[in-house]
């Protein structure tokens, strides 16, 4: 007898780490070196865990025996509580903070606790695919509303509220942005919770690259806008801090919390259910929430990552037929294949090729729930000589590529 997956996964996807990345790890078993553009995994291009995280863990180790409380350590939660204070949002306590095994599991446990079979959230598209993901494999409908490249990658509240059905049940918001590197502007993420707030809608606040600004740009924390809108607010310590190995991440409830007790109830439930988030890594919030914020040297416009991200952004668009909206947040930038140019009608196969001859890893535009076959992405982690070289790689490939 033959086992096979469970029909739940059939129209789930996750290309970020999806079949391209079983050649690119048998390229690199063959003896290839293969520049990983695919995640955003900061420790892969020399960034280091700031010291006095690392110590730490270290030294509050031997009390990281047990489990903790299936919400995770009292100081870890009170740190967090303590960040969401200074950023403005009211009426946070340590039992509204949950921690995690980083954002992604999370993002899962409050997606599983909310959704019934048909129901709809609406997510970005361009989006984080795990967003998706974890939706259809809840039972529900990913409802995908049009970030528009020609404004900057914002979305269209038009377009949002003609999306919004009787089956509606939460709206995801992901800023800074992954893919594209958009910031939304205080205006546009008001336009969305008035929606919210109209229709009776939960907001997922993903907020992970919250500190990863550029050109003075302001983050704007959704849930200090509207105390009257329930809203999950969704972080952690993997890019700001970069420690993604560490699965360090916390999800913050905010909003009229009483009109949502059933519900909290069962995200209760589910973190019991899984014991505990990892209690080493729980430590780690408190130092990097209360310590030196060493990610704002990088930012700045003399800072590595601010300089890879100019690079990036000039060396795309340097390429003829390809084009980018230069990202002010995030890690990634989001390039356009112009169709008259490069004629791609499979991203996928086009990004297998460019592994194939060139060793890189990019992800396709479908990946993110781009609705055409007319984008990539590329992490700007890379030092600004090596996305240099492999972004002009990229652009002789392309000159001589055809499907």
């Amino acid at each position: 007898m033959e086992f096979r997956q469970s029909s739940k996964l059939a129209d789930v996807c996750y290309e970020i780490r999806g079949p391209v990345i079983e050649q690119a790890n048998a390229l690199e078993e063959a003896g290839h070196s293969v520049l990983r553009l695919n995640t955003g995994n900061p420790a892969l291009f020399g960034f280091e865990a700031p010291e006095e995280i690392v110590q730490d863990i270290i030294r509050n180790l031997p009390r990281a025996h047990g489990y903790s409380d299936a919400r995770g350590i009292l100081p870890a939660r009170r740190a967090v509580v303590q960040y969401y204070q200074q950023r403005g949002v009211p009426g946070v306590g340590v039992d509204d903070v949950y921690l995690g095994n980083g954002v992604s599991e999370l993002v899962s446990m409050a997606v599983t606790a909310l959704v019934d079979d048909g129901d709809e959230v609406l997510i970005p598209a361009p989006d984080f695919p795990l967003w998706t993901a974890v939706t259809t494999l809840a039972g529900g409908r990913a409802v995908h509303y049009v970030c528009d490249e020609g404004a900057d990658w914002f979305p269209d509240l038009d377009d949002i509220a003609s999306k919004i059905t009787d089956r509606t049940r939460a709206i995801v918001v992901i800023n800074p942005n992954n893919p594209t590197g958009a910031v939304y502007p205080r205006e546009l993420l008001e336009g969305i919770l008035d929606l919210a707030r109209r229709h009776h809608l939960m907001v997922f606040a993903d907020e992970i690259y919250d500190k990863i600004l550029y050109d003075g740009v302001e983050h704007h924390c959704l849930a200090a806008l509207a105390p009257d809108v329930l809203v999950l607010t969704f972080n952690g310590l993997s890019k700001s801090y970069r420690v993604a190995g560490f699965r360090s991440g916390w999800l913050v409830v905010s909003g009229p919390k009483q009109l949502a007790a059933d519900y909290l109830e069962g995200l209760t439930m589910l973190a019991g259910m899984r014991l505990c988030p990892n209690v080493p890594a729980q430590y780690a919030v408190q130092a990097a929430l209360g310590g030196r914020q060493s990610i704002q040297d990088l930012v700045l416009p003399t800072g590595r990552l601010a300089r890879q991200r100019d690079v990036a952004y000039e060396a795309l668009n340097a390429i003829p037929g390809v084009s980018c909206v230069k990202p002010k947040g995030a890690l990634y930038a989001f390039a356009r294949l112009d169709p008259a140019v490069h004629r791609i009608e499979d991203d996928e196969r086009f990004v297998l090729d460019l592994l194939l001859r060139e060793k890189i890893h990019i992800v396709q535009g479908t990946g993110f729930n781009w609705p055409r076959p007319d984008h990539f992405r590329i992490l700007t982690l890379p030092r600004a000589e090596d996305l240099e070289v492999a972004i002009s790689r990229i652009g002789r490939f392309l000159a001589g590529y055809r499907q």
